[in-house]
């Protein structure tokens, strides 16, 4: 990799030579502006506002820009008599626990190698006492024209430094959060947990930019003259007034579907609830009938089922029993004046006894 500066690490009264490298490399798809009408590529050029001439890279200088418009050049040579420690030395200031440095300070990322032989000694020293202390550097250093804050740490077996903003770079969020006050109740909470433990983890290396790839996708389908078909957008329901409860839920169940989770015990509660409580149901409705000792419930389940009976027989069952059917509903008559006629002379029977008690 090439290197981008070339300085040492002032650890104390010890110097190491380094090299700074870059850590981190942009895979961004670029474009050029173009001429609509023929297709021209759109260039800038720098052009003199005096004498509205353009020049060359060698031509042009820094100056710095006064209230007044006044242009106040400087140079190179300027900037280099500044009484700089840190224009070619990385001068660690502090050693500091790692969660004592806010994210937010993070920024560009360097690889800091040892710049000959003579600094594999000191190099190996200051990266197995971070390893042992537990805690980052916190370094000055001048890059690209300015004094910069620097985290040093360690990354396997190489020394990286983390471009750092200074504090006063960093802007307080204010009027940032919700201006009402919102209550969020336990079963959200609830819901919340259960979804950020049905994702779980990541495998940081499997995560690409798929944004990228479709840009590419793109290019090489209008490149041979393919015809590009618009790919359908997810709504992510943007602006929109949800059900918390309900969106929470909905999202843990995709969640555990894209996992191929609960899919089983998905089916198998369908099956429950599609057939077992129905015959539990009936069960329970039918067992009191058959334990109940009243003769009125006896009776009406004997007329039930004697209707049932009767339902069941066929048609010429039924037809050549009509006519005997008559003289049985006569012969029925018949009894039941007898019995009534029986039940009234032992009504009289048993009468008669209790007068001559009383008597």
């Amino acid at each position: 990799m090439r290197s981008i500066w070339n300085g040492a690490i002032s650890f104390g009264l010890v110097s190491i030579p380094i090299k700074l490298v870059n850590a981190t490399e942009n895979h961004s798809i670029h474009f050029r502006q173009i001429h609509l009408a023929d297709g021209g590529r759109i260039r800038y050029r720098k052009v003199c506002e005096l004498d509205e001439e353009e020049v060359s890279g060698g031509e042009i200088g820094k100056a710095y820009e006064d209230a007044d418009g006044t242009m106040i050049p400087i140079t190179d040579e300027d900037l280099a008599q500044l009484p700089l420690p840190t224009a070619k030395t990385i001068e660690i200031v502090a050693f500091v626990p790692a969660d004592e440095i806010d994210p937010l300070q993070m920024d560009a990322a360097y690889y800091l190698s040892a710049n000959g032989v003579p600094a594999a000694k000191p190099y190996t020293l200051l990266r197995e006492a971070l390893k042992r202390s537990n805690k980052v550097a916190v370094a000055k250093y001048a890059l690209r024209g300015r004094e910069r804050l620097g985290m040093l740490r360690v990354v396997d077996d190489v020394i990286a430094m983390h471009g750092l903003l200074w504090p006063d770079e960093i802007r307080a969020p204010e009027g940032v959060a919700p201006d009402s006050d919102v209550t969020v109740r336990d079963a959200e909470l609830d819901l919340a947990d259960a979804l950020m433990d049905t994702l779980g983890e990541v495998d940081m290396d499997s995560l690409h930019d798929d944004y990228r790839e479709a840009v590419e996708e793109l290019i090489a389908a209008k490149a041979s003259g393919e015809a590009v078909q618009p790919s359908e957008s997810k709504d992510s329901g943007g602006g929109k007034v949800i059900d918390l409860i309900a969106a929470l839920e909905s999202s843990v169940r995709a969640a555990k579907k894209s996992r191929g989770e609960g899919e089983g015990e998905a089916e198998s509660e369908e099956d429950m609830a599609d057939v077992h409580p129905i015959k539990k149901k009936t069960q329970q409705k039918s067992a009191p009938r058959k334990s109940t000792p009243k003769s009125t419930g006896t009776k009406k389940s004997t007329a039930s089922t004697a209707k049932k009976t009767t339902q069941k027989k066929t048609t010429s069952k039924s037809t050549s029993s009509a006519a005997s059917s008559k003289g049985t509903s006569s012969a029925n008559s018949a009894k039941k004046q007898t019995s009534s006629g029986s039940r009234s002379t032992t009504k009289k029977k048993t009468a008669a006894p209790r007068k001559r008690a009383s008597a």
